[in-house]
């Protein structure tokens, strides 16, 4: 008989296309876990809102990996920032749609989702792992915006959750810094799909897709917080030092395709428009792509950039490694971990657009030490970032806390027959 998991993903539908809005790591990271613990015996089944309305409530896929999409109160997108009031309905419709008794453990993603899952520890005894995603307090400080609700909520399932799944070590201490006494926290990075991979010769890819000097790919929502903005900036630097035959292109996957003007390819947003003015012939956006299309993005790359304010691990770094691809990234949170600095890639400061300029300008330049760079990202995200041996650590965490459990109820029942 299979293990059950329940996964609970409130906002990170496994199964959206990536690169969307609310569309990215999380999304991604669910589906592989959930697929690679499949391969461990596990029947995993994930919870998450109904916000593509076309797509139909039960879907499958895996083998026996289910996604179960519920409404509480709204069929159709909603901001993660006003699912907060919807948890109740969310709760209420997840205990008619599913048999929760049913289910060995489960799996929490993002802060919303472990309110959901604290709520059935307490209702059902169900013992839960609470994955992060992001932190309120990291977030404050890469934006400025701060959040008390948030925070507290936090604080109360870090301290609730029978164990805490951190990414990266820097999430590890930066819990350990905001809270006293959390529960247990075990390190376990995120893997990379088997489409990342090393497919060839860089040079003759990048001619291939018509490219014919250096090219610079970004993946992500066209969000400020993802640096979208200081990236444009920094290649505008970079043209304009450049000016050449030479001169570098830029390719921009990622957005909504509604976002995009079907004629000229740019996107709608004015601040974007003027942010890529001038600079038009060089900077190509590509609207969201599949995986297998974003592995060839990354194997033809000089290099990824991935300029975030803030990333809890940084999956598109990691990504990126995995088909060869030296990162530039920001020094901050995961990416410090994610990307080792003049081994895989390049750490620049956070929001600086000349740092991040002289950087794009030193790989495009120097296509040794670009080689280098590859063939370590390689060889690291080769090792670091394997989801086999990700779910091997994952599913024995699981197996000591159901163990636990299970000799937890024991020793009760027993306590209660000896007081008989």
């Amino acid at each position: 008989m299979n293990k059950k998991a329940l996964f609970i993903s409130d906002h990170g539908d496994p199964l959206a296309k990536l690169g969307g809005k609310q569309s990215g790591g999380q999304n991604n990271y669910v589906k592989q876990l959930a697929l690679a613990l499949e391969d461990k015996g596990w029947q995993v089944d994930v919870v998450t809102h109904w916000c593509d309305s076309s797509a139909p409530q039960i879907e499958t896929f895996g083998t026996t990996c289910r996604v179960l999409r519920l409404e509480a109160g709204h069929k159709g997108f909603v901001s993660k920032d006003e699912m907060y009031a919807m948890l109740p309905s969310f709760y209420k419709e997840m205990k008619i749609a599913l048999n929760l008794a049913s289910y060995d453990i489960v799996h929490t993603h993002y802060w919303l989702s472990g309110l959901i899952g604290k709520k059935l520890k307490s209702e059902f005894g169900l013992p839960y792992v609470h994955t992060t995603h992001s932190l309120a307090w990291a977030k404050e400080q890469a934006t400025g915006v701060h959040d008390q609700r948030r925070i507290n909520a936090e604080k109360a399932i870090l301290k609730n959750t029978d164990h805490v799944l951190a990414t990266t070590k820097n999430e590890k201490q930066l819990i350990e810094s905001h809270i006293n006494s959390p529960s247990p926290i075990q390190v376990v990075p995120i893997g990379v799909d088997q489409a990342f991979k090393v497919r060839g010769n860089r040079t003759h890819l990048r001619k291939k897709f018509g490219y014919d000097s250096p090219l610079f790919v970004f993946a992500g929502r066209l969000e400020v917080t993802k640096g979208i903005f200081t990236l444009l900036k920094a290649f505008r630097l970079l043209v304009e030092k450049n000016n050449s035959a030479d001169t570098p292109y830029l390719v921009i996957a990622g957005g909504d395709s509604e976002d995009f003007d079907s004629d000229t390819g740019f996107p709608k947003d004015e601040k974007l428009r003027e942010a890529i003015k001038g600079i038009e012939n060089r900077v190509e956006f590509l609207g969201p792509q599949s995986q297998e299309e974003l592995a060839l993005l990354f194997n033809s790359a000089t290099a990824t950039i991935v300029p975030s304010f803030y990333e809890s691990f940084g999956m598109v770094a990691a990504e990126a490694q995995a088909c060869g691809s030296p990162v530039i990234a920001s020094n901050i949170g995961g990416l410090k971990n994610v990307v080792q600095n003049g081994i895989s890639g390049l750490l620049v400061e956070t929001k600086n657009e000349i740092d991040l300029a002289i950087a794009m300008d030193v790989l495009s330049a120097n296509a040794l030490l670009t080689e280098r760079l590859s063939r370590q990202a390689e060889k690291i995200a080769r090792k670091d970032f394997n989801w086999d041996s990700i779910s091997s650590r994952i599913n024995s965490l699981y197996e000591v806390i159901i163990h636990a459990r299970s000799n937890t109820l024991i020793s009760n029942r027993s306590g209660r027959n000896t007081r008989r």
